[in-house]
Order: structure tokens, then C-alpha cells, then sequence
């Protein structure tokens, strides 16, 4: 069938290719804002230029501050070394340097939607954590504390004019954020592959994905200084990246945009929560209403790849990421002060967001909250 594919202009990726940043930001512009997180003073000698910190995840406030900051600095070119809110930070400024206006002139859901009329500033993209593969898609989540929402700032031309995939740059994370990130690479690589957008390009970066992930997450959790199973997570995110970016996520994502607009809720641990619950719920919905559906292959597919026998099956794939979340000792989601009354409410915000449209099947109003309930325990209320 037909499909269409879309990247960064320029991927590199290896050990030490962060060393070059430099040499591509002045062949970019002539001047660089350095989009950082909390982590800033770690990756001080990579590139000069003003530095704007983004300790958080982004809020549409914080990119208008960016914004006035890099324009007073005479800034032409972005460059994002950090997480996912780093570079989604990097690319909302970038894509907002080149056009005129308010991030809600552009943002979907709250905002009015109005598509980018130019490219944005050239934009390098660095991550340092291997989980959103963010540095290879075309959409920035901001945050909006009035609404109490997460929306998206996308366009084809907000791709980043260089992906910088370095493994070395996270051997520093410290296991639980090697477990959130890695285990929201690894519904990245799911998602997609189940997705009702999937196309035959996406399907060999998941299969692909999906198995380094399953044997280098354990490993990077155990020893984040392993270079085989850092450079193998670094892979499985990037083609998570390049996998969603093409053909969708599903009901995971589709609950992590409205969970983090209303809590202090980090996204990869939310993915992480909600993982094999929303798998299995989307398994029994298929086999109830969709059984001919090519998504129950998938799983079964999936199960052999992480479990890495070829007998395995759709329970098994549940039943794997129920364990990996248990050995990392993944929180629930009470933990973030969702409680029983929240669920609806919620449940009603997922069914709306885009993530949820690629997902397998459409799921009913009770299946939503089955899935929260199920991933809700520790004081449920």
C-alpha cells in the first residue's frame, strides 16, 4: 500500500559524534542557543553560545520566554542537548524564530491550529537519554498549566536539520531514568508496529527495535556504563522515533498527553505504568470484536522478540512488560496523585487525543477506564 516517510535531513550516530556539534551548529548559523536540562554543566564543552535551561517538561510560557531570549541574543540557529523536553523545547523555539506570532497561534487542541508558513531556523538535535526519540520527529508537546492539558506544536518543516545520536551521553542517567526512558522507547517501538497506520518501512524498525530493546534494557538498568546495551538503547529509541513519527502511537500515548497536563507526572514513567495494561485490554477488545484483525499477529509477533522464544505468544509479550516494570520498580499511577474520581475525566480527555486515533481498535468508554484502573493501584481511591 501507499505511505509516505519522513526524517531528519541528517542522522549520525555513534560513539563520539556528539564531538562534532560544534563544527554543525557554525556550519548552520552564526550564532547558537543551547537548549539544555537540568544536566547543563555535564555538556558545557560540546558547543558555545547563550543557553536557555529547560528543567522541566516545556510550557507554552517558558517557549515565549525562549523565544525573546534567543531573538535578544541574535540566535539563528538552535541546538538541544538533553531529553525529550529538551529537544521538544529546541524545536518549538526554532519553529517560533522563523515565524511570527504566539505558540497558540499554532498548537493544536488549545490553540488555533494555524500551520508554520516557513521552515524553521536550522536545528540540531542531541539527546542524551534513550527513550522519546524525539530528535527524529516533527512535533513538540507543550505543556499548558491553565488548561490543565498537553498539545502539540507539529509541522513537516519543524524535522530537525541534524539528529546527533551519541550512546556515551547517557551512560551518566541513573537507573530509574534509564527504566521510564527506556521502557517509553520500547512502547514506542509497540505502538507503532500494532498501529493502525503502520506501514512495511515502520514494520522493520520496530521488529528491529524491539528486539535490541528487550535483551539491552535489562542490562543498561543493571549497568548504565555498558556500552553495548547503551548503544543498543540509543538504536531501539531512534527507530522508536522514526517508527511513530511515520505511523502512530495507540492507547498508551493516548492517555500520557491528558495524565501529564493535570499531574507531575512524567511522561516515560506514565508510559511505563500503563504499558501492559492498555496491551492486554487492547488484545481482549481485538479478539471480542476484530478477531481477522492483523494487530493479533503482531502481538504474538512481538511476544517472540522479547521474549526471544519462537512459541511465545500475546500473553507473553503482556506478561514480559508486567515484569520489566516490576523489576524497575516502575510507580502506579496513584503515585502522581491520580485517584478513582480522576479516572472519567481522563478516560474522556484519551479517547479525543491524536495518539489514540492509530490505535488497533477503538476502544469503548469502559475499556478506557479499565485500562487506568488496572494501572491506578498502590492507594487507589
Amino acid at each position: 500500500m501507499p505511505f509516505d516517510f519522513s526524517t531528519a535531513s541528517r542522522i549520525r550516530f555513534g560513539e563520539g559524534t556528539a564531538r562534532d556539534v560544534a563544527r554543525a551548529a557554525a556550519s548552520l548559523g552564526g550564532r547558537a542557543l543551547v537548549v539544555t536540562g537540568r544536566s547543563a554543566a555535564r555538556f558545557a564543552g560540546l558547543v558555545d553560545g547563550p543557553r536557555f535551561a529547560v528543567p522541566a517538561e516545556p510550557t507554552i510560557e517558558l517557549i515565549r520566554q525562549g523565544v525573546a531570549f534567543a531573538r535578544e541574543q541574535n540566535c539563528d540557529v538552535v541546538v538541544s542537548i538533553g531529553g525529550g523536553s529538551s529537544i521538544d523545547a529546541g524545536k518549538a523555539l526554532a519553529a517560533l524564530l522563523a515565524n511570527s506570532g504566539d505558540p497558540l497561534d499554532y498548537l493544536e487542541v488549545i490553540g488555533r491550529g494555524l500551520p508554520l508558513r516557513n521552515p524553521s531556523a536550522p536545528f540540531i538535535a542531541v539527546p542524551t537519554t534513550a527513550g522519546t526519540g524525539s530528535e527524529v520527529t516533527r512535533n513538540a508537546v507543550l505543556a499548558s498549566p491553565e488548561h490543565r492539558v498537553k498539545a502539540s506544536l507539529r509541522s513537516a518543516f519543524m524535522l530537525p536539520r541534524l539528529a546527533v545520536v551519541d550512546p556515551e551521553l547517557a551512560y551518566h542517567l541513573p537507573p530509574a531514568v534509564t527504566a521510564s526512558t527506556g521502557l517509553d522507547a520500547l512502547t514506542q517501538l509497540i505502538e507503532p508496529y500494532v498501529s493502525s497506520r503502520s506501514n512495511p518501512m515502520t514494520d522493520l524498525y520496530c521488529v528491529e527495535g524491539i528486539r535490541a530493546a528487550a535483551t539491552a534494557l535489562p542490562r543498561a538498568f543493571s549497568n548504565g556504563r555498558d556500552p553495548q546495551a547503551r548503544r543498543a538503547m540509543a538504536w531501539a529509541s531512534l527507530l522508536g522515533g522514526l517508527a511513530l513519527a511515520n505511523a502512530g502511537l495507540g492507547a498508551v500515548h493516548g492517555f500520557a498527553a491528558p495524565i501529564g497536563g493535570m499531574f507531575p507526572a512524567p511522561h516515560g514513567a506514565v508510559c511505563a505504568a500503563i504499558l501492559p495494561h492498555a496491551m492486554a485490554v487492547n488484545l481482549r477488545a481485538l479478539r471480542s470484536r476484530a478477531p481477522q484483525s492483523p494487530a493479533l499477529g503482531r502481538y504474538d509477533e512481538i511476544a517472540r522478540l522479547l521474549t526471544g522464544r519462537p512459541h511465545a505468544t500475546a500473553a507473553d509479550a503482556v506478561a514480559f512488560a508486567a515484569g520489566l516494570s516490576r523489576r524497575f520498580e516502575i510507580p502506579p499511577l496513584a503515585a502522581y496523585g491520580i485517584g478513582a474520581s480522576d479516572i472519567s475525566t481522563l478516560a474522556e480527555k484519551a479517547a479525543r487525543s491524536s495518539s489514540m486515533q492509530a490505535n488497533p481498535i477503538v476502544l469503548s468508554p469502559e475499556e478506557l477506564r479499565e485500562i487506568l484502573t488496572l494501572a491506578l493501584p498502590a492507594t487507589a481511591n
